[in-house]
């Protein structure tokens, strides 16, 4: 499984945003996607927290 980087997740999310923000979605869909785009959202956090901890690891080397 390839690695996916923060900015396609950030991407991913963005996409969800617009889908959200269409007059046309169902309940069922809208939260379906609310649910994929939160997990997007988390999934990043955490490339990003585990970013932060790589360079403070390399600081304090």
């Amino acid at each position: 499984m390839a690695k996916i980087n923060f900015e396609t997740k950030l991407d991913n999310a963005k996409k969800t945003l617009e889908t959200l923000m269409s007059p046309e979605i169902t309940l069922e869909n809208s939260v379906k996607a609310y649910e994929a785009g939160m997990k997007e959202l988390q999934d990043a956090q955490k490339i990003l927290e585990d970013a932060k901890i790589k360079i403070q690891e390399i600081k304090a080397s």
